[in-house]
């Protein structure tokens, strides 16, 4: 996570945006009254998503038991019908 205060951030707006864009690198932004994180809408957009399975009970004992599987009990993805 990239820091900075909110007057660098003024200043380098448009390059610290881009930098979050292409790389998902979030930037902390420091001010006098708190802080606040920027995000790239794809790094957003996981995290809600990551949210809402994990918010479903049935849905996180599935990914809970996938985590906890080990990987020669797995089947192969060319095994997988899609």
């Amino acid at each position: 996570m990239l820091n900075t205060n909110v007057t660098n951030f003024r200043k380098n707006l448009f390059e610290l945006m881009e930098q979050t864009i292409r790389y998902n690198e979030p930037i902390n932004v420091s001010t006098k009254s708190g802080n606040a994180v920027v995000l790239s809408e794809e790094d957003y957009n996981g995290m809600i998503e990551t949210l809402n399975l994990l918010s479903d009970p049935i849905m996180r004992k599935k990914l809970i038991a996938g985590r906890d599987t080990a990987l020669d009990e797995c089947v192969g993805e060319d095994e997988v019908e899609w």
